[in-house]
């Protein structure tokens, strides 16, 4: 009895090892994405899932945000691995500027995402139906730690008005300020997020509300001309949320996957390339997937330095960068 339990304990204690190595060869990644409003969040745990299950010993999880700049600030402070990002915001971290200023983050570009829309959303009755109009009205220009809020603050600027003097301004993420129109408590909002983004596809179904999308795309070459050629003119096209019955003549900014400049270049190589070629598993995710191609990974979308690791990857696969 002794012997078979010396033998027991043994078999135990070797089992205990072999969890502690399995363990210790587990790494833990975490993704910054955005709010549960918006594309980033289910496009982020779409990403956590398709890496979790093609990279042996990597374990990624999603968690939610507040948007670009809590991101950005999250890989600044080491806690988390990989976060989606407008390139504007990405930019500012990188200059050490805006919301960043005095505080340069070593930000990398990974792969470039998708093209992100700026929605300036209101509906009938509360007499917005130009940029102008956002004169003395009640406003969401996004949530605190949100590119949107960069985005938007440059569009108002652009619109020759004033974020501060000339509206009343809330700050709220796009599910927070759908449910806040819906209830009249602001007039309207602003939004840069992929199509569709569910929150405003909630605010088109809803009965008795009639969906309004102001016109913005005209504001695009001022802002190129103080932040540089980020930006560009674009629509959203009728009936992409419901009740939209006509174009959205908007502007556009890019999106894009980075990491810290830290990160090992095999860790950046194999996210990339599971990416690019588990793209359909995302694209179930969400259609903004679609536009994960190696011909969208080129300098004129991102102006952040790439990672090696993930510019090695895709010049392999033929990348113009």
């Amino acid at each position: 009895m002794k012997r078979s339990m010396t033998i027991a304990l043994t078999a135990v204690a070797a089992a205990a090892v072999m969890f502690g190595v399995a363990q210790a060869q587990q790494k833990t990644i975490s993704i910054g994405t955005g709010g549960t409003g918006g594309v980033y969040y289910p496009m982020g745990g779409g990403m956590a899932n398709v890496l979790t299950k093609a990279i042996p010993g990597l374990q990624a999880t999603a968690e939610v945000t507040g948007g670009s700049v809590d991101n950005l600030k999250l890989l600044g402070a080491g806690r988390s691995e990989i976060g989606l990002s407008m390139v504007d915001a990405a930019l500012d971290a990188v200059n050490g500027t805006g919301k960043f200023s005095g505080s340069k983050i070593p930000v990398r570009t990974l792969m470039v995402l998708y093209p992100n829309q700026m929605h300036v959303v209101s509906i009938e009755g509360t007499g917005v139906n130009k940029l102008a109009d956002l004169k003395g009205k009640r406003v969401s220009t996004g949530s605190g730690g949100s590119a949107t809020e960069v985005m938007a603050f440059r569009v108002i600027e652009a619109a020759g008005l004033d974020k501060d003097k000339d509206m009343k301004r809330e700050r709220l993420g796009v599910a927070e300020s759908v449910n806040a129109l819906k209830d009249r408590k602001i007039d309207a909002f602003f939004w840069v997020g992929g199509l569709p983004t569910a929150a405003i596809t909630d605010l088109g179904a809803t009965p008795g509300v009639k969906i309004k999308l102001i016109d913005n795309a005209e504001v695009a070459e001022k802002m190129n001309k103080k932040y540089g050629n980020l930006y560009a003119g674009s629509s959203i096209p009728a009936k992409t949320y419901p009740g939209q019955t006509t174009d959205n003549k908007n502007t556009v900014v890019w999106n894009i996957l980075v990491a810290n400049a830290n990160m090992p270049d095999d860790m950046a190589y194999n996210i990339v390339k599971t990416f690019i070629e588990k793209r359909d598993d995302l694209i179930a995710v969400h259609r903004e997937a679609k536009n994960f191609t190696i011909a969208n990974q080129v300098k004129d979308y991102s102006p952040i330095p790439w990672h090696p690791g993930a510019a090695k990857y895709l010049k392999e696969k033929g990348a113009k960068m």
